[in-house]
């Protein structure tokens, strides 16, 4: 069994000492302890005579539960729609994840095994969610645009037994083996091959080192008995940081908190029983920000993607009547500045969730005027992807557009199951004033924070100092309470001794009707120190912009020392879920020297 699953091991242990001990006064005391180290006294022991934590009144908080909830409650409604190829009932969802979970077991896997996914959003990925913790293993979904040599360093510091494998990516996964192969102190993982569907073949799968999904699937029971947790903290999945700013890190979820932000994240969303949800964020990132377990809660349609593009959300919206759907700011973008031939009108308002950096206003009330009801969410990995939202005010309705679009871009309150947010000095832990200026950092705290980091209990503990976890973002709480991200420390540019906010330039820079994409980092300065130098990729039609107009256009906007200095036109690297990758352009930036 892996490391980093000892630490489950010693909490089941505490939990069945605390509630099978013989001494009735001592068993008290350890209830009391659960409840949150409570004192007792004789009065106290005579009021919890009798109390008992046991199977009547607990079972380990849970999502893959909602599997089998659906099932029975919404067993006949569609659970997943993929092309015009693959769709499946809530009941048919429920027996394969059942025979996959079954076929698991007879591989080898055992309970705490970590089972590895290189795959798009497609129904297999769905499944798995479910399949992999069924079988008692831990699911590890990696990211699609790694290449072979990431992702054999993920393989091998998750300690993948399995890894299934979409056939598109497959040349990518297998030179990932070819890596670990060399290596003869580790055994690559078993490679499942998910084919393109269900009739189609490939020539590897006549050799005897490779699996087919369907195949493997068939091979299953239906009569499999779901390995539930044996407690809540037990873990379910390792997803693997995006690399922003420094190397990936395993970050580990639990059951309870993965139940618990489900739960959230639906809220979040203002969805009602039975919606349809499209497919724009990756499901690999943050486990689809839990609602490939929330769609089953829900009894919810998923409609799957696998590849997107404004023509085929659209398109998609329009066959499927989608009601919900998530979307990172580029995406957003991507719709906003669609082609008209690309767009379908809406019959109805969809609601979307968006989170990763805050969407410029302008896109905002473009997202409006198209017919979208933008929900702006702010989240981290370690936070199960989302922790708090711009919770919407009725007051705020009359509001112009523009006024509406920049509340909505604030990142807002926490959500209902996690205890606090907050943003405090990092240094001395003080709470910074409401008055919308004063910067600190986000800090967490509560059920849907990490277990911590996969094999790093350094790490670990630096992101818990002081009792919280840190976010490494810097914001502003206003007098409502709701807060507001600045930046990210590592990109907070200092020039002169002023505080610039790479997020408020790029704003401006946005706002610009020849820009559609932005980003600023720091360069070096002898004189001040930093300077903003800006990445910008223009719109088609606008190539006879010159960085002189753009500099002017921010001065006009902007206090001047806030202006970058230099401006390059390019485009920008990103991560899969559409984070742009500022270490790449702090480098390019560093290099070009300083600009006295």
């Amino acid at each position: 069994m892996n490391k980093i699953f000892k630490s489950s091991n010693m909490l089941l242990r505490f939990f069945n000492r605390s509630v099978q001990l013989p001494a009735r006064n001592h068993r008290v005391q350890q209830l009391c302890k659960l409840a949150g180290g409570i004192e007792t006294t004789d009065e106290s022991h005579r009021l919890l005579e009798g109390v008992v934590t046991s199977p009547p009144n607990y079972v380990p908080l849970t999502p893959i539960s909602f599997l089998e909830r659906a099932a029975n409650v919404f067993g006949h409604r569609t659970s997943v729609v993929f092309g015009s190829c693959v769709k499946y009932t809530w009941e048919e969802t429920y027996s394969r994840c059942l025979k996959l979970a079954s076929a698991l077991v007879h591989l080898g896997i055992s309970r705490g095994d970590v089972v590895a996914t290189l795959a798009p959003n497609i129904p297999a990925i769905q499944e798995l969610h479910f399949a992999v913790p069924m079988s008692g293993a831990v699911l590890c979904t990696l990211n699609t645009r790694h290449d072979s040599s990431t992702i054999a360093g993920l393989l091998r510091h998750s300690e993948a037994k399995i890894i299934f494998v979409d056939y598109q990516l497959l040349q990518i996964a297998q030179g990932a083996l070819g890596l670990l192969s060399k290596d003869k102190t580790i055994k690559p993982p078993i490679l499942v091959l998910i084919p393109q569907s269900k009739n189609s073949s490939h020539p590897l799968l006549e050799t005897s080192y490779i699996h087919e999904y369907e195949n493997l699937l068939a091979s299953g029971s239906n009569n499999f008995t779901i390995r539930w947790p044996k407690t809540e903290m037990d873990p379910i999945s390792v997803n693997y940081t995006s690399g922003t700013t420094s190397s990936s890190k395993g970050v580990v979820y639990n059951h309870r908190g993965a139940y618990l932000n489900t739960i959230s994240i639906v809220l979040v969303c203002g969805m009602g029983p039975m919606p349809t949800y499209l497919w724009t964020v990756p499901m690999f990132h943050c486990n689809g920000w839990c609602l490939i377990w929330g769609m089953a809660a829900l009894g919810g349609t998923n409609v799957c993607l696998r590849n997107v593009s404004a023509k085929t959300i659209f398109e998609s919206i329009s066959l499927n009547k989608v009601t919900h759907m998530g979307a990172v700011p580029t995406v957003l973008n991507m719709i906003a500045n669609s082609p008209l031939n690309d767009r379908k009108p809406l019959t109805r308002k969809v609601d979307i969730l968006t989170g990763g950096s805050s969407p410029p206003p302008h896109v905002l009330s473009k997202m409006e005027e198209l017919g979208f009801r933008v929900t702006h969410g702010y989240g981290i990995t370690e936070a199960y992807g989302v922790a708090t939202y711009s919770l919407w005010k009725p007051e705020w309705d009359s509001l112009p557009l523009d006024e509406r679009a920049v509340l909505k871009s604030r990142q807002g309150v926490q959500h209902l199951c996690i205890e606090k947010v907050d943003v405090r000095d990092p240094e001395t832990m003080e709470n910074v004033p409401a008055d919308g200026k004063s910067m600190g950092e986000i800090v967490l705290r509560g059920n849907t924070v990490m277990s911590g980091y996969l094999k790093d209990a350094k790490a670990t503990e630096e992101a818990f100092r002081g009792g919280w976890f840190h976010s490494g973002d810097l914001a502003v709480k206003h007098p409502d309470g709701y807060i507001e991200i600045k930046d990210r420390l590592k990109d907070i540019i200092i020039s002169g001794g002023e505080n610039i906010s790479t997020l408020e330039v790029e704003r401006v820079l946005y706002s610009h009707p020849g820009v559609v994409e932005a980003a600023v980092v720091a360069r070096p300065d002898d004189r001040w120190g930093q300077t903003p130098c800006a990445f910008i990729k223009l719109k088609e039609g606008f190539d006879e912009i010159s960085a002189q107009e753009i500099i002017k256009f921010c001065r006009d906007h902007l206090p001047h020392y806030m202006a970058p200095k230099t401006v390059l036109f390019e485009d920008l690297p990103k991560t899969s879920i559409g984070k742009v990758k500022k270490f790449i352009l702090r480098e390019k930036a560093k290099a070009l020297g300083s600009i006295h």
